[in-house]
């Protein structure tokens, strides 16, 4: 069973291709998914952020990333520090997004959480600031 350190490095690493590649590396994330994932963000599928909601299978997830690529371009996406206990990891940082419709660039803290099983992320949760980043898509 991988460690609480494997898992932070695994994260560390996709963080680093997604921000890399600003958003090109979607399939990173794909990789390290159970089938199942149950997967969260803090909107809740609210306009017009109606992609940022509940998904409960790596299949439908791939709507999540396919939205938010199209809808948005990533400017940076920094994860600073990853606190891991047992099964969960925490990775803090901030992003910024411009969206494509609007023009209006976001920079907001972000900090996900994550749980794996088994070497592969079984749920993850989001968090950001909502108002910004719905404020910049409108």
């Amino acid at each position: 069973m991988p460690s609480a350190a494997a898992n932070v490095e695994v994260l560390k690493q996709v963080y680093e291709r997604w921000h890399d590649t600003k958003a090109g590396s979607a399939d990173e994330f794909f990789e390290i998914l159970d089938d199942h994932i149950l997967w969260g963000s803090i909107p809740r599928g609210k306009a017009p952020m109606e992609f940022a909601k509940q998904y409960n299978s790596k299949t439908a997830l791939r709507a999540y990333f396919d939205t938010l690529t199209s809808e948005w371009s990533m400017i940076h996406y920094t994860m600073d520090q990853y606190i891991a206990d047992g099964d969960m990891v925490v990775a803090r940082g901030s992003c910024s997004w411009t969206n494509k419709k609007t023009g209006k660039t976001v920079e907001t803290p972000k900090v996900d959480v994550w749980r794996f099983k088994g070497g592969k992320a079984v749920e993850f949760y989001e968090y950001f600031d909502t108002a910004a980043a719905m404020a910049a898509a409108t």
